[in-house]
């Protein structure tokens, strides 16, 4: 394993991961869990990477798509991506699907890089030889372009539920899973919607908001699920130590 970097005399230090989160809280905690506890399972111990947590005010960024200010989304989380920076944050990521719109313009206000959730999903697809697959997410994410096409560059299709069943899928993630709540009901709906996308040709498919896979898991469907939050944190936790 190449080592990243050494900070302190005699002790082997990896590179810092900075984490843009608060959008939600739930998924911010998913991303620390996942890093610090996948770290010990691989390796045995507590050494896992430092990481910076900046945790933004989340109300900001439920308004400001709504109302079709993504300048100031990318202006906020921009200004966000200075602080962890500014905090030693070697490299960081946007822990949410969503705010990927703006992932460019964030990256270009930073001099350290930034993990891109769309790039590590679209290896992970690659990995499993899929070519089409669905895509759970907010409205945001499952309607604007800018998921579909940064995988259609990788000759990935991607597939989303119809009208009735995104308005769902939406509000669900909005109004039970930020708020950390986890219904049977909405379960249900969710299994149903997957089980509609495969119908149609789906291989796969993608839970496009790092929340939902608190709510649905491989367990609950006959299809494999790209969980885009443990993708990515793995992802981050592979470039802190300088794995490839």
């Amino acid at each position: 394993m190449q080592v990243a970097g050494r900070r302190d005399a005699g002790q082997v230090m990896y590179k810092r991961i900075g984490i843009l989160g608060g959008m939600s809280p739930e998924s911010t905690i998913a991303y620390y869990e996942y890093i610090t506890r996948r770290y010990t399972e691989r390796f045995g111990n507590y050494g896992y990477p430092e990481i910076i947590i900046y945790s933004v005010s989340f109300q900001p960024y439920v308004n400001w798509p709504e109302q079709g200010r993504w300048d100031l989304v990318a202006r906020g989380l921009s200004e966000a991506a200075r602080r962890l920076e500014a905090a030693g944050a070697d490299f960081a990521l946007i822990a949410t699907n969503t705010m990927h719109k703006v992932f460019d313009e964030v990256q270009a206000a930073v001099s350290i890089p930034m993990l891109s959730l769309l790039d590590a999903l679209a290896d992970a697809i690659q990995e499993r030889g899929m070519r089409t697959v669905g895509l759970l997410g907010t409205a945001f994410t499952m309607e604007d372009p800018f998921y579909r096409d940064k995988l259609a560059e990788k000759g990935i299709t991607v597939l989303v539920p119809d009208a009735e069943d995104r308005r769902y899928v939406h509000d669900v993630i909005y109004h039970e899973l930020t708020a950390g709540v986890f219904r049977d009901e909405s379960r249900a709906r969710y299994v149903e919607i997957i089980r509609r996308l495969a119908d149609r040709g789906a291989e796969g498919v993608i839970l496009g908001c790092t929340e939902i896979p608190l709510l649905v898991s491989e367990t609950d469907v006959n299809i494999p699920l790209f969980d885009t939050t443990a993708i990515h944190a793995e992802a981050a936790l592979n470039y802190a130590l300088g794995v490839n």
